[in-house]
């Protein structure tokens, strides 16, 4: 197979590809050698960059990816957030960013973070595919423990955890903080 015919390929099975692809399993369906794989990937992704696209190739966690660019990432925004919502309640969000940050995690420290019943959600996030069992701790009932899985950094976009922001960057910062206090104590004085 040609460069061209080998980019080609890769192009396209990334286009039908559902979920991310291994660099293994893009061999075996092109019969080209890992490296060679490796590297017209990696090329192709820096071609997408360079020529400013609406879409990118990144490799995740779990394999490579087609999806939307970066630089496009409000417009898309926009676009996908009429279905976000629907996708996962404020709960399971809640729920999947304890288990994401504190991991490895158990439903009653879940559920005293939280301060309700978290054992729905959990279900529901482990139906989904986003969280699994890790483990087991040590204690009355051996509880099981909770971790994240490839599915959800592949929907986030990620390669390991590391990348997650830090929570402490999600928090306004001291003139936002004390604007709302200022906004809420002028709500309590109207009331």
């Amino acid at each position: 197979m040609t460069d061209d015919e080998l980019q080609c390929a890769l192009e396209a099975v990334l286009t039908v590809a559902l979920e991310p692809v291994p660099t293994k399993e893009l061999a075996e369906t092109t019969g080209e050698p890992e490296t060679t794989v490796r590297e017209t990937l990696e090329r192709i992704a820096e071609d997408l960059r360079g020529a400013g696209r609406g879409f990118v190739v990144v490799e995740l966690a779990s394999g490579w990816r087609l999806q939307s660019s970066p630089a496009a990432a409000e417009t898309v925004q926009r676009f996908a957030v009429r279905e976000v919502s629907t996708r996962l309640s404020t709960a399971a969000l809640e729920t999947l960013a304890i288990v994401a940050y504190r991991q490895p995690v158990s439903r009653s420290q879940i559920a005293a973070l939280r301060g309700v019943n978290v054992d729905g959600v959990v279900r529901l996030l482990e139906q989904r595919g986003y969280i699994e069992g890790v483990g087991r701790a040590e204690g009355p009932g051996l509880p099981v423990l909770y971790g994240t899985t490839e599915l959800f950094l592949d929907r986030l976009g990620l390669v390991e955890l590391s990348q997650l922001p830090r929570p402490e960057t999600l928090l306004p910062d001291e003139e936002e903080t004390d604007r709302l206090v200022e906004d809420l104590a002028s709500t309590v004085r109207s009331t």
